[in-house]
């Protein structure tokens, strides 16, 4: 039986931070809580590219209705598959 951990085990952070990234030549905003931040950091870093980059590859091929919700489902996306692989 798998034990599911409390919320108290895993403090999130119930605070969002607006980012500034480009993408094609113009600037936009993009708010997300610390920790889709944190991890986005880190997956660009893995993969070798500017935060930027990996965030205009999101945005050209996101079919979610934002942007914002577009990189918290390719950082889920992204960490379960390291989870299965």
């Amino acid at each position: 039986m798998v034990r599911l951990r409390s919320r108290l085990d895993f403090p999130v952070s119930k605070r969002s931070t607006k980012g500034s990234i480009k993408i094609a030549d113009h600037k936009t905003s993009v708010s997300l809580e610390n920790e889709f931040w944190d991890c986005l950091k880190e997956i660009a870093v893995e993969r070798g590219v500017s935060l930027g980059a990996l965030v205009a590859a999101i945005d050209a091929n996101r079919q979610h209705s934002n942007l914002s919700s577009a990189i918290r489902i390719f950082v889920l996306q992204f960490y379960r598959y390291q989870l299965h692989r």
